[in-house]
């Protein structure tokens, strides 16, 4: 009894168990065995019920596919509008862009057409109307489209001994002439001369490149606030401001006209290369045209490295600052080399290039960082440390090696630029004639008050000054964070209020500051800066990120901060609009509608004389300005040009002011033999010139120059034992009648033949 006892123990233990793996087991055979017991017990068989629960599970796949399908096709449908939208606003902005671009140029047209009448001219008078010497540039312009081929011109222009008296020159890359020479290279492939004159192919060029200068200033305000009426203010105030924003009303081949567009180029595509929501192909896209623009920039201005220069400055904040991606920073650099090196080849080894500040920077920058691998690393107080270090391994290293390369590589006015800054600055005096003739002209001055009242009388400078706050501002609290070790953000939402942390508006922000600083001491600096600041204006009051900044910032509750920002950022650029269409949009129209008159018979009748009375080989010396007119009018050989940037051309054109000076016939006929000058032209504008600067007078800075000045309580007192001598040529009594003989005059120039033989006459 006792063994049967025990089995069945047993037997109740293992049944136990069994039961029990079967209720813990989740699947399995026993799990079905026990599911078909308990479908027998409820009366079902169990293929009917898996029948039942496979229908079960088919509806609710169904619904789940029938489910994802119609959310599918919703993300599908909203993709499609919001693409669809975005290309709408694209085309529609650029339809607005080249509108406004072409709307420009034949404005400038038109404007040119009325103010000199220029259609009703004949040739000789419509070349005069390039003023402040500029018709120089034209003049090689005729040259290249006279020649046999294109090649021959060319080579003519390298080896050039028919423009200035005693020299052979390399015209090209002295004068920076790639922009007559692509000109007339396509009028001739292009078939033009059947279709129109030259000149207006010259001048038409130059102004489709003015609509390209304020299509690219629409775009880069428009990428910069994301609404294409950004641009169209933008543009509006360009034109309102023109006397402040260009030169190519007065003087239309200058090298600033030409080479300006490209710069504006340049800045809108660094502007979508540095912003953060872009695509590759876009960036790409951006990187190209940046390359491009750079390239040519350096290529048509011989003072496009040191506006690079400023621009290199402001990328360089926003490196140190870690503000922008490595890797941008790497693609921009090697832009300004591969430009630099380029622009090198093609100006005929151009050594201000390899001295310039720009390359200097460059190298400096990348050497101070290979020491510096660590720089951004560490708390506040030691990443100051480091920035401190940076600047000042990245400024002693960029000024050595630009004294090594002057050094090794002699530039003509290395010095001569840093004696004028000296005097610039009251850091030095001088008595020099070309440094005190430089610092009358009105670009290197300060500007006036009337460049503010103008600008505030358009309404920029009030809007101007609360956007450069805002964003100046969040600029700081950016470089704070930044400093601080706090990551920046690069999917910025509106509701976030953090207009600084874009890096293009911080770009801008250096840009601008930097460019205005500059214009607070040159005016011709505000060529510039007044775009740029129309541009950056325009931004900033149509943009909501600028005001949701604001009300971050003041905390506002009572409305909804969004709501008000969009707003804010729609109607104040639409009261902006009207109120500039209704006080400046009849101006413009008064303009295109009244003729102005500009007729110089005087100058006409002098060039005439030239091109008729005058030998083939007359060397001609007069004022730079007046010796432009007379090479583009005639293309006889002259002692001077009106190039400001060549230091041995302002010592020529010293030589030859001296006509103005208190001194002898006999001095002044040695210094024109030295030239090999038949011909000296006396200006009346120039000896009997009065204005109420009286110590910027050429005979003023020529009688300082030459000690023929007494200082007598404030006074300045012109002295010595000869008569001026544009005076006493006038006169016609010996011995100026032994060296000069008068043979052409009218009320505003004296033409005197200088003598091969002396002949004393009492």
């Amino acid at each position: 009894m006792t063994e049967l006892r025990c089995r069945k123990t047993e037997k109740s233990v293992e049944g136990e168990g069994e039961l029990r793996d079967l209720d813990e087991s989740p699947s399995g055979e026993s799990t079905e065995d026990v599911g078909n017991i308990s479908n027998r017990m409820d009366g079902k068989e169990p293929q009917e019920y898996e029948d039942g629960v496979k229908k079960e599970e088919t509806q609710d796949k169904g619904e789940q596919v029938d489910g994802n399908k119609l959310s599918v096709k919703r993300s599908r449908t909203n993709s499609t509008s919001v693409v669809l939208q975005r290309l709408v606003k694209l085309f529609f902005g650029c339809l607005a862009a080249v509108a406004c671009g072409m709307l420009y140029a034949v404005y400038l047209s038109t404007y040119h057409d009325r103010k000199f009448w220029f259609s009703s001219r004949q040739e000789l008078e419509r070349e005069i109307t390039f003023q402040g010497g500029s018709g120089l540039y034209y003049y090689y312009y005729k040259h290249m489209l006279t020649a046999s081929s294109f090649e021959r011109g060319f080579y003519e222009l390298t080896i050039d001994n028919r423009t200035v008296s005693g020299q052979t020159i390399n015209a090209v890359e002295r004068l920076s002439l790639y922009p007559e020479l692509i000109t007339s290279f396509i009028y001739r492939v292009t078939g033009s001369q059947d279709l129109m004159e030259p000149i207006y192919f010259y001048i038409g060029a130059l102004f489709g490149l003015q609509a390209v200068y304020v299509t690219a200033l629409f775009v880069c305000s428009w990428v910069m606030s994301g609404t294409w009426v950004a641009g169209s203010l933008a543009v509006a105030w360009y034109i309102i401001n023109r006397p402040d924003t260009t030169k190519v009303d007065y003087a239309v081949p200058l090298r600033d006209n030409w080479a300006l567009p490209y710069f504006s180029c340049q800045v809108a595509a660094l502007t979508g290369f540095l912003s953060n929501g872009i695509n590759s192909a876009t960036e790409m896209f951006c990187y190209l045209t940046m390359s491009a623009a750079t390239f040519t920039f350096l290529l048509l201005w011989e003072h496009s490295h040191y506006v690079l220069f400023i621009q290199g400055l402001c990328l360089f904040l926003l490196d140190s600052f870690d503000l922008v991606p490595p890797r941008k920073m790497a693609d921009i650099h090697k832009v300004y080399l591969s430009s630099l090196f380029l622009a090198y080849m093609f100006q005929f080894q151009n050594p201000a290039l390899l001295s310039s500040p720009l390359l200097s920077l460059l190298i400096s920058s990348v050497l101070a960082r290979y020491f510096q691998q660590n720089m951004k690393m560490g708390p506040l107080v030691a990443r100051l440390m480091k920035l401190f270090l940076h600047f000042y391994l990245v400024f002693t290293t960029g000024i050595t090696f630009s004294y090594l390369v002057k050094k090794l590589i002699p530039v003509s006015d290395g010095d001569f630029v840093l004696k004028f800054l000296e005097v610039k600055f009251g850091l030095n005096t001088t008595t020099d004639f070309v440094t005190n003739l430089l610092l009358c002209q009105e670009s290197f001055q300060t500007p006036s008050q009337d460049l503010f009242l103008r600008l505030t009388q358009a309404s920029v400078l009030p809007f101007y000054f609360l956007v450069l706050l805002v964003c100046l501002l969040s600029t700081l609290q950016t470089i704070y964070r930044r400093l601080s070790g706090q990551p920046m953000k690069t999917n910025l939402r509106l509701e976030d209020g953090r207009i600084g942390e874009q890096p293009e508006v911080i770009y801008h922000v250096f840009h601008t500051l930097l460019f205005g600083g500059l214009a607070m001491v040159f005016e011709g600096m505000k060529y510039l800066w007044t775009p740029y600041v129309c541009m950056f204006t325009a931004f900033g009051v149509c943009s909501p990120s600028l005001w949701m900044t604001i009300f971050r910032w003041l905390r506002l509750r009572s409305l909804h901060p969004v709501v008000l920002a969009l707003i804010l950022s729609t109607a104040v650029p639409t009261i902006i609009g009207f109120s500039l269409w209704r006080e400046y949009f009849p101006r413009v129209l008064s303009e295109l509608s009244e003729l102005q008159e500009f007729y110089d018979p005087d100058t006409v009748e002098l060039m005439n004389w030239i091109k008729t009375q005058a030998p083939i080989a007359a060397v001609f010396a007069a004022s730079p300005q007046l010796l432009g007119a007379v090479k583009l009018c005639s293309g006889w050989a002259v002692t001077s040009l009106p190039l400001y940037s060549d230091v041995g051309l302002l010592r020529r054109s010293e030589d030859i002011y001296q006509v103005y000076a208190l001194r002898s016939a006999e001095d002044i006929y040695k210094i024109l033999t030295s030239h090999k000058t038949n011909y000296v032209i006396i200006e009346e504008s120039i000896c009997n010139e009065l204005t109420h600067h009286k110590g910027c007078r050429i005979k003023d800075l020529l009688d300082i120059s030459n000690g023929h000045v007494v200082y007598d309580r404030g006074e300045i007192y012109s002295f010595s034992k000869h008569g001026r001598f544009c005076h006493e040529m006038k006169m016609n009594y010996s011995p100026y009648t032994n060296y000069f003989t008068r043979v052409f005059w009218n009320r505003s120039y004296h033409v005197y033949k200088v003598n091969s033989v002396i002949s004393f006459q009492y």
